[in-house]
């Protein structure tokens, strides 16, 4: 029986790629992406045309579901979409994510703060609510994985991107508590942080910078360039994995060296 799992921020970067990990290994998933921009950010956001693209290079295996993570309703329509179309579900994986700042925390329109914090920890937490019973739901003995995306700057202060660097952090913490209280139920909760990862929160990263681009970021990596984002889903696709059976609580960094 092939397994299921819920992806967020799928229509492009780390979400997209980690829906061609789990398709690639035999998931069967359902890709969810808002599609639309948020008024509140000043960068163009993912559309439906690239989630359906997304999908399509899936084959049959997945489906895509239009859903903004900061709503609850949307999200447990996607979590109810993998249980009728697929059977159940066996991973929640919250990689969606969005960013801003580029002056002082202070001078932070409240909008784009209040968006960050909303879309990257509280997604994250919503994503839970509506997944975690569904794990749960699978009979014993579960192999369920909740699993989502913080960043290195959840450990490192980054100018001019506090509510950023909270909110991830924030995940990091979320993920903890959930490995503690899913205990011994089966289900497991683990995190991967990535370094600078050519994906478009990088592009709009090295723009709150005023950066011509984000080739420049690749000097404060170890490894001396950018991640793809294919080698942190890969590292996502094997916590979602039944050898990651022992993994729980864990933040685990993809990213080039950064944090050292």
């Amino acid at each position: 029986m092939s397994r299921v799992a819920v992806v967020t921020g799928a229509a492009r970067g780390i979400g997209a790629a980690t829906v061609a990990a789990l398709a690639a290994a035999g998931w069967q998933v359902v890709a969810v992406d808002a599609c639309t921009d948020d008024p509140a950010l000043p960068y163009p956001l993912a559309s439906r045309s690239q989630l359906d693209a997304v999908v399509a290079a899936a084959g049959e295996q997945a489906v895509a579901h239009v859903a903004d993570v900061r709503d609850v309703d949307g999200l447990a329509a996607a979590v109810a979409l993998a249980e009728e179309r697929f059977g159940g579900l066996d991973a929640a994986v919250a990689v969606a994510g969005v960013i801003a700042g580029g002056v002082p925390q202070p001078d932070v329109p409240l909008a784009q703060e209040r968006a960050v914090v909303d879309v990257n920890l509280t997604g994250t937490l919503n994503l839970a609510r509506v997944a975690v019973p569904a794990l749960l739901r699978r009979p014993a003995p579960r192999s369920g994985r909740f699993l989502a995306v913080a960043s290195a700057a959840a450990t490192r202060g980054l100018p001019l991107l506090a509510a950023y660097c909270a909110a991830k952090a924030g995940v990091a913490a979320a993920i903890r508590a959930l490995a503690v209280e899913l205990g011994p139920t089966g289900v497991t909760a683990n995190a991967v942080s990535p370094g600078s990862t050519d994906t478009d929160i990088l592009a709009e990263s090295a723009r709150l910078y005023a950066l011509p681009d984000a080739t420049p970021f690749a000097a404060q990596q170890p490894i001396g360039r950018l991640l793809d984002p294919g080698e942190v889903a890969a590292v996502l696709a094997f916590l979602a994995s039944p050898a990651a059976s022992g993994t729980t609580g864990a933040v685990v960094p993809v990213d080039g060296g950064l944090a050292l």
